[in-house]
């Protein structure tokens, strides 16, 4: 059985409840889907921001490929946040306040070039699906398979993203 690595967020509690899932399990869930939701949050937006700024010979296809998937990647983060609810816990609040180490971030530096664009986004989508690969394991292993079944979707999202973007600078 593996063990995610313990993640130093709160995510207070609500209701007790009873899903045959133990409490600890539930809690190490939702800590890690706080995360995921996070992390999907900063790919919407890093997935907009290119989305608005990319120039060039890829312009077409960046931009209609990145609004494609800010608009999946924004329809997750309630699916997300609705599980981290049904797992007895609230969706984190502030982000900014160190308690959640994303791997995602938005580019520093002024705004990359359509190549570098999508370098970045496969390297997000690839960083995402490999944390939901072993979180999705850990929910099978656990006895919730609601969470394994959300997280394989997002994760099959997440490839297919990373193949359509790759496929765009692949000669």
């Amino acid at each position: 059985m593996s063990t995610p690595k313990v993640l130093n967020i709160e995510t207070p509690k609500v209701d007790q409840i009873k899903t045959g899932v133990s409490d600890e399990v539930r809690e190490q869930l939702a800590k890690h889907l706080s995360v995921i939701l996070a992390e999907t949050y900063m790919l919407t937006i890093k997935s907009h921001l290119y989305h608005w700024n990319v120039v060039g010979p890829l312009f077409k296809s960046i931009h209609d490929l990145t609004e494609e998937h800010y608009e999946n990647l924004f329809a997750a983060t309630d699916d997300l946040a609705e599980r981290i609810r049904a797992l007895g816990h609230r969706a984190p609040v502030n982000v900014d306040e160190g308690k959640l180490n994303l791997s995602v971030s938005l580019p520093a530096g002024g705004m990359p070039n359509a190549f570098e664009m999508i370098e970045d986004l496969v390297h997000s989508h690839e960083m995402i699906a490999a944390e939901m690969r072993d979180m999705a394991a850990y929910a099978g292993e656990n006895s919730d398979p609601v969470t394994e079944d959300l997280l394989t979707q997002r994760i099959t999202f997440h490839d297919k993203a990373a193949w359509m973007l790759r496929a765009v600078i692949t000669e």
